[in-house]
């Protein structure tokens, strides 16, 4: 297989693209939504990572999904920026004008193809379910000469009717051809077998990229995905950290460093910045207030931990022995501690550029390294850790419309906890003086009392950055309202202020979230 694709040129048979949902798939998942400063971030940090496609949003579903998908289309150079698009011309239309300023630019439409979904979600019938595919791509091709068309719930569709669904998608125009497991139903033999079929009885289906994309409802998602590349896919749809609806997407660093490690079995080519993966999944659990679970393959804290004796016994003896991969070629640096209360500006700028933050703004610098001298002083030691968890408080805090300027607690066993609580609101002090069941219940009383809401507190929980009693603490707090939920996640050496800062960090997304509509049919 070699032929030219208009936005990647001559494709050859070992080259894979990684194409990145996170922004939109994965932002669909409960509680992930991002404001525009948060969404524009992590498009720039998925491009440095080095991915070839950015899936930035869904432009018909808001305006501010709209205006995330055309900021990021005209700020972010390198990857191909998408937005994704129903069968009907409105959808195509507004994704045409929110990806128009990209230097390279694709409109991905879909429609469902399954009886299923065709009977009781559509209720079209199958020749104008065909109809619509022939008409949504031509309106596409107005727009870019790429566009992508995906069959939603491709896996449960007939074959015979999915073969004819792609041919006329092919013959349309479309330049990628995207066959997802929408619902996680699919066993690894399933992808094998619709992927080669494709390939081998569509006219035309060899000029143009097959696409993958899996989702995680039986654990499968990465499994589909490598089986799906060895039917014939060479584009392989992912997020960071694997987030998404339900039980989530194929996780890129899964699928990447699988195909890294074993070369034998999968010898394709990426163009994927390896050593950027753990920066950039810890940027996203910042964006988003979930952290990664320990024992997450390649990002989770005990990826490369080893407690067994027998274990660190052979990887003493040799690394190779219970290590797959380096650390390093993911991201994990071994801790240093030669930061501290002595060290200066030009010292800690050079461990942000070790620590993955060489693009760092000036503003945000001089915040972060205001914030260090603090931690320095009350910290023995300070850990890459602790930058880290400080670093991204504040810049994932830059924009926020809710900030934290200062809190006061009294507490002890004798009489109520009291907390008196300033916060910035776009641009106004205001301040609160509130009383409660223990201090946390008393500052969260006087943000509410500050800027009244109804959400309601679904999850509370404190974890530590490092280890030792002046280590930071980590909050995580869930508010959930009319159904939508978001998480906050804040960092202090202070668990009181941790738990205000991730609070705050929860309501900006709220806010920002109730201004979102989802239209219908929205998966792919």
């Amino acid at each position: 297989m070699s032929f030219t694709h208009p936005n990647f040129g001559k494709i050859d048979e070992n080259r894979l693209i990684i194409f990145d949902t996170t922004l939109r798939d994965g932002e669909q998942s409960p509680g992930f939504s991002m404001n525009l400063d948060e969404k524009i971030r992590m498009a720039e940090a998925l491009a440095s990572l080095g991915v070839d496609v950015i899936e930035a949003g869904f432009p018909i579903a808001s305006p501010g999904d709209f205006e995330s998908v055309q900021k990021i289309a005209e700020t972010v150079k390198g990857p191909v920026i998408t937005g994704l698009s129903r069968s009907a011309p409105n959808d195509i239309t507004r994704a045409g004008e929110a990806i128009r300023a990209a230097e390279r630019k694709r409109i991905h439409t879909f429609i469902s193809t399954s009886p299923l979904h065709m009977k009781y979600k559509l209720k079209m019938e199958p020749e104008v379910v065909l109809e619509h595919v022939t008409k949504s791509v031509t309106l596409a091709r107005q727009f870019t000469d790429d566009v992508e068309w995906s069959a939603e719930d491709g896996t449960r569709t007939d074959m015979e009717f999915l073969l004819r669904c792609v041919e006329a998608a092919i013959k349309a125009g479309a330049t990628t051809i995207n066959i997802p497991d929408t619902v996680g139903y699919a066993v690894p033999e399933d992808m094998v077998r619709i992927f080669s079929t494709v390939r081998e009885k569509v006219p035309g289906a060899d000029q143009v990229i097959l696409s993958t994309h899996n989702h995680n409802d039986l654990g499968l998602a990465v499994a589909n995905t490598l089986a799906a590349v060895k039917g014939g896919a060479r584009q392989i749809e992912c997020t960071i950290n694997g987030i998404g609806e339900r039980a989530g997407n194929a996780a890129l660093e899964e699928v990447v460093m699988a195909i890294r490690t074993r070369p034998d079995a999968a010898p394709y080519q990426h163009q994927i910045e390896t050593p950027r993966i753990l920066r950039t999944s810890k940027l996203l659990a910042t964006i988003t207030g979930f952290d990664v679970q320990p024992n997450k393959a390649i990002v989770g804290r005990n990826a490369f931990a080893h407690e067994s004796g027998i274990h660190q016994d052979g990887m003493l003896k040799n690394a190779a022995t219970y290590e797959i991969m380096t650390p390093e070629s993911v991201g994990w640096q071994k801790t240093s501690l030669v930061m501290g209360k002595h060290s200066g500006r030009a010292a800690f700028r050079d461990k942000l550029n070790a620590l993955g933050y060489g693009d760092i703004g000036d503003n945000a610098l001089n915040d972060a390294f205001s914030r260090f001298k603090i931690l320095a002083d009350r910290k023995k030691v300070v850990y890459d850790e602790d930058i880290v968890a400080l670093v991204d408080d504040e810049v994932v805090r830059s924009h926020e419309t809710i900030k934290f300027i200062g809190l006061e607690v009294w507490a002890g066993s004798r009489e109520p906890a009291r907390a008196k609580l300033e916060l910035e609101i776009d641009g106004a002090v205001k301040a609160a003086d509130e009383r409660g069941d223990g201090p946390v219940d008393a500052a969260f009383n006087a943000m509410r009392r500050i800027f009244p809401h109804t959400a309601e507190l679904a999850l509370f929980s404190v974890g530590a950055v490092t280890e030792g009693t002046d280590a930071q603490a980590r909050c995580t707090v869930r508010l959930t309202e009319e159904g939508k939920s978001v998480d906050g996640q804040g960092a202090d050496t202070d668990t009181i202020v941790a738990a205000v800062r991730a609070y705050i960090h929860a309501l900006n997304k709220l806010v920002t979230k109730r201004a979102r509509t989802a239209p219908e049919a929205m998966s792919a």
